[in-house]
């Protein structure tokens, strides 16, 4: 059967040398997404340090069960657990798919439960006046501070995660059908979507172009502590240290992914269909955005009010069905 099944029957041998990495890379081969093939890659050098640790030990359920037993000891969260051991458990799939272990081991391998996890994880939510004050609070006489505020109004009025900030083009903002939109956004899993902005996003994007002569190509452009606009477009990491960075100012304790739950919530406040807020933020399931935004649950009717501020689009300001959805208010 060649090398692989002489690897498959000598366990000690196939996890201290190259057949490791061989196995590994079929698991990280099979995932589309760069940010859990760089979790699982981790989690299974993690895994391997610790499964070398006791001499003898077999890869099995019982193994993989005692390792989460130790990690919860540690203090993971559970689910910083449970991440480990669905890379774990796909590592013990495709091992058996291509013939390195023995079926019902893989089989066991993939009942191995995972750590219990109770109750819904609410995150952080802005006001309306905290969305403004978070808006005003870049200098506007810098070019970073133009970028800045534009990348954040983006945030808030379009619910982008920040991986899709960072790969924006001029070129996605279109104007349909009498509204400005980012058109055909590839988001998470490959899912396209097109995004209805409100004025105040648009101008706070335009003036950023204008300030920056942007005439194509990537939008939000790293800016050099001299004040210069280069051609590289900024990284995730930078969209978290920028609101990072303005919320901290205002004894704001919110990230990139709290102003996409502020940008859904705010809307869902503005009367907006549930199902529209689902498409603007590309979740696959309307369930999924519910949970979101807290609606599906005992806070429903209790804390969120009809009635909250609007932000400002302007001198005057705007009802909150016409902010988030676009400047005639057509649905």
């Amino acid at each position: 059967m060649g090398p692989t099944a002489i690897l498959a029957s000598e366990p000690r041998k196939r996890w201290s040398d190259g057949a490791w990495a061989i196995i590994t890379a079929l698991v990280l081969d099979g995932l589309s997404s760069r940010h859990t093939r760089r979790a699982y890659s981790q989690a299974l050098d993690e895994f391997l340090i610790w499964f070398r640790d006791e001499t003898g030990r077999e890869f099995n359920k019982a193994a993989v069960q005692k390792y989460r037993a130790e990690l919860e000891i540690k203090g993971l969260a559970p689910s910083s657990i449970n991440v480990r051991l669905s890379a774990i458990r796909r590592l013990a799939l495709e091992a058996a798919d291509n013939g390195l272990m023995a079926p019902e081991l893989a089989a066991g391998i993939s009942r191995a439960k995972g750590a219990k996890r109770s109750g819904l994880h609410l995150g952080h939510w802005l006001t309306a006046e905290q969305a403004e004050r978070l808006l005003e609070s870049p200098d506007l006489k810098t070019l970073k501070g133009v970028r800045d505020r534009a990348a954040m109004a983006v945030l808030i009025g379009a619910g982008l995660r920040r991986s899709e900030l960072a790969a924006l083009d001029l070129e996605h903002f279109q104007h349909r059908n009498g509204r400005w939109v980012i058109a055909d956004l590839i988001g998470k899993h490959g899912r396209i979507r097109s995004i209805p902005i409100p004025l105040w996003t648009h101008l706070a994007v335009t003036r950023w172009e204008e300030a920056a002569s942007i005439t194509q190509g990537a939008l939000f452009r790293r800016v050099t502590r001299h004040g210069s606009v280069t051609p590289w477009r900024i990284s995730p990491q930078a969209v978290f240290q920028i609101v990072k960075s303005y919320s901290e100012r205002l004894d704001l304790v919110v990230s990139p992914h709290d102003l996409r739950r502020s940008y859904a919530r705010l809307a869902h406040l503005g009367e907006a269909p549930l199902e529209q807020i689902q498409l603007s933020l590309g979740h696959a399931s309307v369930v999924t955005t519910e949970i979101y935004l807290g609606v599906k649950g005992p806070w429903r009717g209790s804390v969120f009010s009809p009635g909250w501020p609007t932000l400002r689009a302007g001198p005057a300001r705007r009802s909150n069905r016409d902010r988030y959805h676009g400047g005639d208010g057509n649905q």
